[in-house]
């Protein structure tokens, strides 16, 4: 079997994207790059923007991105505890108002059709965020809703992670 047709075969015949067209995949990242800027400059941290990636790709149901950003959010100091709880983060005490703004925003930005939850999210972050943090929680939604879009269209596999020895 050819290495197309391995390819082809454990995608289920999709077409990965990003390998399709490098061009726009690039341009893709270095908007992504940009944003994490952004973010830092507005005084987002990174744990925060980790838990935007990760509730916006639980929305979307991008396996791909929930593995790779939930590594990342504990290599940024984000806790189990909170990433298990994250899908019902209305329901606990465990996120500061401006994380629950934060969220909220994120989830509008995915769904935007729906104009009422919109309008709360977005009054709700107009409490507790600069114009600065909700432009850059805004960016952060769009981003990674791009790139939910590149993983799950493309049906990105999530591999086994690598046990790492103990100390």
């Amino acid at each position: 079997m050819t290495e197309a047709a391995v390819a082809v075969a454990t995608t289920g015949g999709r077409v990965y994207v990003d390998k399709q067209s490098p061009r726009a995949y690039k341009a893709l990242a270095a908007t992504a790059e940009a944003v994490r800027e952004v973010a830092a400059e507005a005084g987002l941290d990174r744990p925060l923007v980790e838990l935007i990636n990760i509730r916006v790709s639980q929305l979307n149901a991008c396996a791909f991105c929930l593995d790779l950003h939930t590594r990342t959010a504990l290599r940024a100091g984000e806790t189990t505890q909170r990433l298990a709880v994250l899908p019902a983060w209305r329901d606990t005490a465990l996120f500061s108002s401006r994380e629950r703004a934060a969220l909220a925003l994120a989830e509008a930005t995915t769904h935007p059709a729906d104009a009422g939850a919109q309008e709360s999210a977005y009054a709700a972050a107009r409490t507790v965020l600069s114009d600065d943090e909700i432009s850059a929680v805004i960016w952060v939604a769009i981003t990674m809703n791009a790139f939910n879009r590149v993983s799950v269209m493309s049906k990105h596999p999530v591999r086994p992670a690598v046990p790492t020895p103990s100390a």
